[in-house]
């Protein structure tokens, strides 16, 4: 049996039809020693570990069992019920990815209420909107400050309760507002076996069960209504693709009771919600907190996880820091680049044949073995979502030892429609459909004449178990993402291959139009810079224009540094800096390795640097890292209009 019929086939105890109480509760069951999460010290000022945990050591990670998680999440089920909750209720979770998040999340879903997030980014007029808009009647904030941008707006909302997971000072005269542990404390003393059984069995399958703000880069997010079967169907077909069914060899990794996950991404995205939690959950992994995205290498280093779910912009930054500590030394840096290309050969060979195979050891020996040793030596597997990755950047992290499988989704689909199967990976590729998951290709979106490849190009169109069926409030908005007969739109151009696998292009409204009538997805061209060590970031631009260009951020530390190795003078400023003729002379070589791969309409004819980092704190990149390119292209509409004046 190959492994495409065996997943169909395939089920165990994390597959089926519950709600998402009664998945966690049978997953406490069946792994009730077995450590559920796990919590880094001297990070919060929690206020579960004042009187219901003991606090964690600075920089240290305590691990809970399943049986203490599920203690926790059933009393605060049973303290939110007795602040007045009551099934169907929405109710806020506004903090950042940690073990309370998690915890309030099962208590909520297990207490009937429908979750809605918000991501810590939102300003008070954003939080505003997502509360009202689906009519929460409470919140879970992070913390005081927190607190203090949902209080700057409660006169336009209905909350009943605002409940802080951190300790905070003053709100005496406030009975509405609350720590979590005081949710806790209420719920322990009200709690009720019986009952609470009756409140996690109560919704239906078709029952919403969490509602997710698109984070859209232009107009006011949607909210995706996901219910109880949208996400446990999707929990059942990753299971059959990464579960140990008994036809995987012992070299393929899978996802298991003994798995071990650092999560960092955020949990207010769908991605993180599935893949790094509710997945992770039903099967009795452990999940570990990770204190933040700019300490994930000494989190890697401390928990040693062998799995993790993350976006290409993280993977690059992690890239950039290996390939930054491999560097110290020009003679290091040379062992690394020279490691790097062999293991890509390796990984590449279909025959490696015994000479490229003793230099991969070596390249192992001296370069990957250390890289992994970084990382916590376990890693088994990284899963890729939220983004197109690069090939490139998936053969690299393959050949260190590091397999990243790639996949993709979307809110709407809660989120997974294809991904990597571990058995067959193909890098370059966002894998085939799940089980039950189909994919139909409308081919009149798509300048087929733009693209040469064997198979079906267009917009991808899904159906399956786990496709939501509406938005909140808004049926134009929901008639115009579906087909008259049932498909899902997903906006998104790809390429279905004779072999089942799929290939991202691009978003369809991203597509570039030249004016001579040619069509160029930005994306493949922007991730052929995600491995470049002098290029940060790229953004392709030219929609109606004679030919393709490009902003660019460098990489201002590398070129420093290689500026000072060459004798050149650089300005400090910033600015200066980017309009410096070397250093322009130096990323345009880049820009010239990059445009060898690609045909000549697609090639980069002119670009300019600029000096600022795409981030999500400037508001140039959404909350899951996907550029808003209309944002950016206002940012430096001068540096555009150069790029074409110059033309």
């Amino acid at each position: 049996m190959n492994w495409r019929d065996a997943e169909r086939e395939y089920e165990d105890e994390v597959t089926g039809e519950t709600t998402l109480g009664r998945m966690f509760e049978n997953a406490a069951e069946r792994n009730p020693n077995r450590p559920a999460q796990k919590y880094k010290g001297g990070v919060y000022d929690r206020s579960l570990t004042e009187s219901v945990l003991p606090a964690a050591s600075p920089g240290e990670f305590r691990p809970i069992s399943y049986t203490e998680m599920r203690g926790i999440v059933r009393n605060l089920a049973a303290g939110f019920r007795d602040l007045g909750v009551e099934t169907g209720d929405r109710v806020g979770i506004f903090a950042n990815t940690r073990m309370e998040w998690a915890q309030s999340d099962f208590a909520l879903l297990s207490a009937g209420a429908v979750v809605t997030t918000v991501y810590t980014s939102s300003s008070p007029d954003q939080a505003r909107y997502l509360l009202d808009d689906p009519d929460a009647s409470g919140v879970v904030v992070e913390n005081e400050e927190i607190l203090e941008r949902v209080l700057e707006v409660e006169d336009d909302l209905n909350l009943e309760f605002i409940v802080s997971m951190d300790e905070f000072d003053g709100y005496d005269d406030r009975d509405d507002v609350m720590t979590l542990a005081d949710v806790h404390d209420r719920g322990e003393a009200a709690f009720d076996l019986e009952t609470y059984e009756t409140w996690v069995d109560e919704p239906e399958m078709d029952d919403l069960a969490s509602m997710i703000y698109t984070s859209g880069t232009t107009g006011k997010p949607k909210g995706v209504e996901l219910t109880h079967a949208n996400f446990r169907s999707n929990v059942t077909q990753i299971r059959k693709r990464y579960g140990p069914r008994p036809d995987k060899p012992d070299d393929v990794p899978v996802i298991d009771e003994r798995v071990q996950s650092v999560s960092y991404l955020p949990l207010a995205h769908v991605f993180e919600r599935t893949s790094g939690h509710f997945l992770l959950f039903a099967s009795g992994a452990c999940v570990a907190y990770a204190e933040d995205p700019e300490t994930l290498q000494e989190d890697f280093g401390t928990v040693q996880p062998n799995t993790a779910t993350s976006v290409p912009r993280v993977y690059e930054k992690i890239y950039d820091a290996i390939r930054e500590q491999a560097s110290e030394s020009s003679v290091k840096k040379r062992i690394f680049e020279w490691a790097t290309d062999v293991g890509v050969e390796y990984q590449q060979a279909d025959d490696p044949g015994p000479i490229l195979g003793a230099k991969q050891s070596l390249a192992d020996k001296l370069v990957f073995s250390t890289v992994r040793e970084a990382l916590g030596g376990n890693i088994e597997l990284l899963i890729s979502g939220g983004g197109s990755l690069s090939p490139e950047l998936c053969r690299l992290y393959h050949a260190m030892g590091l397999p990243i499988y790639e996949g993709y989704g979307l809110t709407e689909t809660a989120p997974v429609v294809t991904v990597n199967p571990p058995e067959e990976p193909k890098i370059g590729t966002i894998g085939p459909a799940l089980p039950d998951v189909e994919l139909r290709i409308d081919e009149s979106v798509a300048d087929q004449e733009a693209f040469d490849d064997p198979g079906e190009v267009g917009e991808l169109l899904v159906k399956g178990p786990n496709v939501f069926e509406r938005y909140w409030e808004r049926p134009g908005a929901t008639d115009r993402a579906f087909t008259e007969d049932g498909w899902f739109r997903t906006g998104d151009i790809v390429h279905l291959r004779p072999d089942g696998y799929v290939e991202f292009r691009d978003r369809a409204k991203q597509i570039i139009v030249l004016s001579t009538g040619k069509n160029v997805a930005p994306a493949p061209i922007e991730d052929a810079f995600a491995a470049s060590e002098r290029v940060e970031q790229a953004m392709v631009v030219g929609d109606g224009e004679k030919f393709i260009g490009a902003l660019i951020v460098p990489n201002t530390e590398h070129v420093r540094e290689w500026a000072a190795e060459e004798g050149i003078d650089v300005p400090d400023d910033p600015q200066a800096l980017v309009d410096h003729d070397r250093v322009r002379e130096y990323i345009e070589a880049e820009v010239d390795r990059v445009n060898e791969d690609f045909e000549k309409h697609e090639t980069i004819k002119q670009f300019e640097l600029v000096p600022q980092e795409f981030t999500e704190e400037n508001d140039m990149l959404t909350p899951t890292m996907k550029k808003k390119r209309r944002v950016i292209m206002d940012r430096f509409e001068d540096r555009v209009d150069r790029i074409y004046a110059e033309a």
